[in-house]
């Protein structure tokens, strides 16, 4: 087959010329348009159908200088077309949506060939702006405002189809964006310009200038379009442009205000075919990206709402997506919210934010624009209701527990705020386990959230406000012109009213009352931190700080307002989150965080949960003694501030103005006597901290067997991490209850033998020249050989009378053997039998702090001592350890040590330490938990020493006091 013969529409130079040659007749205007239309077509129709769309075609048309002859062409098309209908030309362009059939039929079609014309050329430009270096060529050239007027002249479906997709293509580059939207204004500031230059001469006055003149830019033209037009393929092409124009929040909001939302709705209303559709939800949601007021009122009014409703379940992806962002973007405005949920969005947003948070959904970055959006319907009572009923609740709960949403539990807990009074759902929230979620966010790390305009207030209380005047496009227009040729200065000098007055945001809700609390003591706590309140202005700012913990605290202060909030509040991890906000606040807490504390500790009801719950011992341990849980095991410095510890005493007062009422002791009691076991151990704990009258504390802690009920549970599993701290400062509140009289300021003091050595009476045989010599040598494993004098070793003890006077043998030798015996043990035993006493030599065989002294010389030294019968030399060793251990230079980790040389004099020496008046809590309660680890499970010992000491009584023989 012979191939096709070349024609001359196959060289692009050809279609490039005849192109040249058209436009410049029509800049010449000598020849006949009829004449050059037939080749003028070929050469249209070629270059679209083979040299654009071939690979590299535009790029080749760009290079040849094909746009400018093009942009020609269509500016001579567009001229030679029919003028667009004047009468409207009196008034501003509606920024609303045009009517359709008037303007249509009042504009008579164009020639059939001009149409050909018009088709083929816009048909070639819109397929070169989709190239990025074309696009800014034609802004160069100032194809834009020739796009415009095509717009604004030609009302033929097929041209308007294809202006809007040039357009639309020209849009997505910012700077075309940007000119497109000011083409109209451009346009009238040159006719402006011309009035202006010739006002004298044809009388125009500045009056006159202020008229409207019918050029209305590209978008009014383009909503303009949305009404007139019929045919789908133009209406997705004008959809599309506006689209691809909402490119910023400034753009958005000026084709809000220029009314391009509402015909969008009103068509999605009409239920379009499918292509338009997805075009018509794309659009919206740009539109609706930072939903403003405009653009919510506008879809509102379009019956948008609905519609968009029942396209959440669309069958398609990209609709069914697209319009539930929609619904979620339209939620910041709250004008638009209860409308919302009366068409069903409320169980749609729920429903699919549901779905993302299921095993096989969507990460948090999905989740964030629908959580945002279900946290904003919370704002209305209709939709608090709806979300309630629709599981709402559960889903909030669900995103406060997940540690993975932690950047938006602000935002939760916030709208949680509004279902302040709603009974119903604050008792299903607290048992869900609202209240330790809140007490958690007190002083969590929480991701902060953007602040939200005053738009997305509540809606149940509209705000009243001024109407906006609204600027027509002529003005706006004329006050760019007289800024830019330098009559004005700026908008202000033209007149006032150019800008319309913002209002005032609204003054914030009032807080609910509440009940009158007791004093709260310092006052410093009450005095309320300068903070802020987001979107408020200094004059609205109440006295009552609102940070970040506010809302948490808002609704803590409602649980506690309950007539027995003590099952959600009186619990540990309720109350350590309140006491880590009350003392790790930087600047001086909020007097609602106080207020809750002391409505718990005077509430009757809540007096048994104190007790169940260690919370009298919590408040005592972190408020006056400074020992957060954080802090235990380690041995961390805290410092205990003043205005702490009063809050803490009080609190503490009012527990015992409580637990003395009748009311209290029966609780107490029965708690005691008839409670499980954890609660009469707790019972016991708590008492000493709560309970001043002599005869209460005595007959349950004494008579009735209360603190050998707490000796005995020390031993046994924790039930509360500081438990074995608690019960140090319980044991040592109690010694002091019993014995008022000893002063805390006053440790024991030290034995005078073992600060004033006294002499060694042994070392005068340890000389080259002993006087009186030694009579007898004792032996050890080692071979080393001790001097000694037989006389004085048999007086000093019963064993060695008995081996050195007696029928023995050794009674006859002058080497005597000492078997298991090291040089440092038999030491202080060769000058405790010559006499010695506190010289000094006892200290020998006792290892320094923190070394073990089980399988020591000390414990050898012991175990010799009582083996020769020598308690004076058993007493004297044991305060030598006593002393080196458990003094001055001794720590907690020592007492442990100390105990597990079941030396039951040193057992006494350690309750002592443990307990002593004057120590620190810390260490006191680090020697406990030593005490009961070296105890074991034999720990009857351990409670008879400790229970001698609260009690003010001897144990284990003949006491002596040591230095702590």
């Amino acid at each position: 087959m012979a191939a096709a013969k070349p024609t001359l529409t196959d060289s692009l130079s050809f279609c490039l010329a005849q192109l040249t040659a058209a436009a410049g007749e029509g800049l010449g205007g000598g020849k006949d348009t009829a004449t050059n239309e037939t080749p003028l077509g070929r050469a249209l129709l070629a270059l679209r159908t083979r040299h654009v769309k071939a690979a590299g075609g535009i790029e080749r048309f760009r290079a040849r200088g094909g746009l400018r002859p093009l942009l020609a062409l269509l500016r001579r098309a567009a001229a030679a077309g029919p003028a667009p209908s004047q009468a409207g030309s009196g008034s501003a362009p509606s920024s609303g949506p045009a009517p359709s059939s008037a303007s249509s039929s009042s504009s008579p079609s164009p020639p059939a060939r001009l149409r050909k014309t018009l088709d083929l050329a816009l048909s070639i430009l819109a397929n070169c702006c989709t190239e990025g270096a074309c696009r800014t060529e034609v802004r160069r050239l100032g194809g834009i405002l020739s796009l415009v007027t095509i717009l604004q002249c030609v009302k033929t479906d097929s041209i308007q189809n294809r202006t809007a997709r040039a357009l639309g293509n020209l849009a997505m580059e910012p700077e075309s964006c940007g000119d497109i939207h000011s083409a109209g204004e451009k346009a009238m500031s040159v006719e402006l310009a011309r009035a202006w230059r010739g006002r004298r001469s044809v009388g125009i006055s500045l009056l006159t200038l202020c008229t409207p003149f019918p050029s209305p830019g590209a978008v009014p033209l383009l909503v303009e379009s949305l009404t007139a037009c019929q045919d789908s393929q133009c209406l997705q092409s004008v959809v599309r442009a506006l689209r691809n124009l909402a490119d910023s929040p400034q753009h958005r909001l000026a084709l809000a205000q220029q009314g391009a939302v509402r015909p969008l709705a009103e068509l999605l209303a009409a239920a379009p075919d499918p292509a338009l559709t997805l075009a018509l939800v794309r659009a919206l949601l740009e539109l609706s990206r930072g939903c403003s007021r405009a653009c919510a009122e506008q879809l509102s009014l379009g019956g948008g709402l609905g519609p968009l409703v029942s396209l959440a379940s669309h069958p398609k992806k990209a609709v069914r997506e697209a319009t539930i962002l929609i619904l979620a973007n339209l939620c910041a405005q709250g004008l638009v919210r209860p409308a919302l949920g009366n068409a069903g969005g409320v169980e749609v947003l729920l429903g699919e934010l549901r779905r993302r948070r299921g095993p096989n959904g969507a990460g948090p970055a999905s989740q964030q624009p629908l959580v945002r959006a279900v946290c904003l319907l919370c704002r209305e009572a209709i939709n608090r209701a709806r979300l309630r009923d629709a599981g709402g609740l559960e889903l909030l709960m669900g995103l406060l527990r997940d540690p993975r949403a932690s950047a938006w539990h602000l935002r939760v807990v916030a709208a949680l705020v509004g279902f302040l009074y709603d009974t119903g759902a604050l008792g299903r929230l607290q048992a869900l386990g609202l209240v330790p979620l809140l007490a958690g966010q007190l002083c969590g790390d929480a991701g902060d959230e953007e602040e939200e305009g005053r738009e997305a207030a509540s809606w149940d209380f509209p705000e009243e406000r001024t109407p906006e005047r609204a600027e027509a496009g002529s003005f706006r227009s004329l006050r760019s012109w007289l800024i830019s040729e330098g009559y004005a200065a700026g908008p202000g000098d033209i007149s006032p009213d150019w800008s319309p007055e913002r209002c005032p945001p609204p003054p914030p809700p009032p807080e609910p009352a509440e009940p009158t609390s007791p004093t709260l003591g310092p006052a410093s706590l009450r005095t309320p931190r300068t903070l802020r309140t987001p979107g408020r202005s200094p004059a609205a700012t109440s006295e009552e700080p609102w940070g970040r913990e506010g809302p948490a605290l808002l609704l803590l202060s409602r649980f506690s307002q309950a007539p027995d909030p003590s099952g959600a509040l009186v619990t540990s991890p309720a109350l350590c989150g309140l006491l880590a906000y009350v003392t790790g606040s930087p600047g001086p807490p909020s007097p609602r965080a106080l207020r809750i504390l002391a409505r718990l500790t005077c509430n009757p009801a809540c007096l048994e949960a104190f007790v169940r719950s260690y919370g009298a011992a919590l408040l005592r341990a972190w408020l006056v003694l400074g020992v957060a849980p954080d802090d235990w095991p380690t041995l961390r410095a805290r410092p205990v501030r003043r205005q702490h510890r009063e809050l803490g005493e009080m609190l503490l007062q009012n527990l015992t103005v409580q637990a003395e009422s009748p009311f209290g002791v029966g609780a107490l009691t029965h708690l005691l006597l008839s409670g499980s076991p954890e609660d009469r151990v707790a019972c016991a704990l708590t008492l000493p901290f709560i309970c001043r009258k002599p005869s209460l504390w005595r007959r349950l802690l004494l008579d009735q067997g209360g603190l050998r009920l707490l000796l005995s549970a020390l031993t046994r599993p924790a039930p509360h991490p500081l438990f074995l701290f608690f019960a140090a400062d319980s044991l040592s509140c109690l010694q002091g209850l019993v014995s008022p009289t000893v002063s805390p300021a006053l440790p024991p003091t030290i034995p005078l033998d073992l600060d004033a050595p006294s002499p060694c009476l042994y070392e005068h045989l340890l000389g080259p020249a002993p006087i009186p010599a030694p009579d007898l040598h004792f032996l050890l494993d080692s071979g080393l050989r001790l001097p000694a004098q037989r006389a004085a070793s048999a007086t000093a003890s019963p064993f060695f009378r008995a081996l050195l006077a007696g029928s023995f043998a050794e009674a006859q030798m002058d080497l005597v053997p000492l078997r298991g015996l090291s040089p440092s043990a038999a030491w202080p035993i060769l000058h405790h039998l010559h006499g010695c006493r506190g010289c000094g030599a006892t200290l020998g065989p006792v290892p320094p702090p923190g070394q073990p002294l089980l399988g020591s010389e000390a414990e050898e030294a012991l175990e010799a001592a009582g083996r020769f019968l020598l308690p004076g030399l058993e007493e004297e060793l044991e305060e030598a350890v006593g002393h080196i251990h458990l003094g001055p230079h001794g720590g907690p980790e020592s007492v442990g040590e100390v105990f597990r040389l079941g030396r039951p004099r040193l057992v006494a020496h350690c309750a002592r330490w443990a307990l002593g008046p004057g120590q620190c809590p810390r260490k006191r309660a680090l020697a406990l938990v030593g005490l009961v680890e070296a105890a074991g499970e034999e720990a009857g010992p351990l409670t008879e020493a400790l229970l001698a000491v609260v009690m003010g009584v001897e144990f284990g023989g003949k006491g002596s006091s040591l230095d702590c």
